[in-house]
């Protein structure tokens, strides 16, 4: 098996892909712990398949995370969806993900990508975090957030910061 046949999935391809389609691809170590939340008999039977458990490299993660701050990507990706990037990138291998910052991140970087089940993007956008009382912009933060669409809040007014298209 070449690098180019190397594929590491995204957590939705762990729960909606036959098990058969998964031996041998790539994950990393925080997506047992997400599945075992989801689905804690279908983390069991993943974990006795044979998965390659790995850890991107420190250079790639920085590499990811840089691209990330410039898209504004950074706001709305998961520690384990940024590792999951630098993994497929550090690898040269194919990432396999439904989710669109992911992809877009793919793009950026000139990597192979494809979708779960779905089609995926289209074009690549860049995003601005922007205030949604005041309308003060942000400049994206440089570690991805703890949880899935955690705001933070306008330092001038309290209002929530959203993501919108640049």
């Amino acid at each position: 098996m070449s690098m180019g046949d190397i594929t590491v999935l995204d957590t939705p391809a762990l729960i909606s892909w036959p098990l058969s389609e998964l031996n041998g691809s790539m994950i990393v170590n925080s997506q047992i712990t997400e599945l075992e939340k989801f689905s804690p008999t279908r983390a069991q039977i993943i974990q006795s398949l044979g998965l390659i458990i790995s850890e991107p490299s420190g250079d790639s993660i920085l590499e990811v995370s840089k691209i990330a701050v410039e898209t504004g990507d950074m706001a709305g990706i998961s520690q384990t969806d940024l590792s999951l990037v630098a993994l497929a990138y550090s690898k040269g291998a194919v990432l396999v993900t439904d989710d669109y910052r992911m992809q877009n991140l793919a793009e950026r970087l000139e990597m192979e990508w494809r979708g779960v089940v779905m089609e995926g993007i289209s074009e690549t956008w860049e995003w601005e975090l922007r205030c949604i009382g005041c309308g003060k912009l942000f400049d994206s933060p440089e570690k991805p957030s703890h949880k899935k669409r955690e705001t933070e809040e306008c330092v001038d007014c309290g209002s929530s910061l959203r993501l919108r298209k640049r």
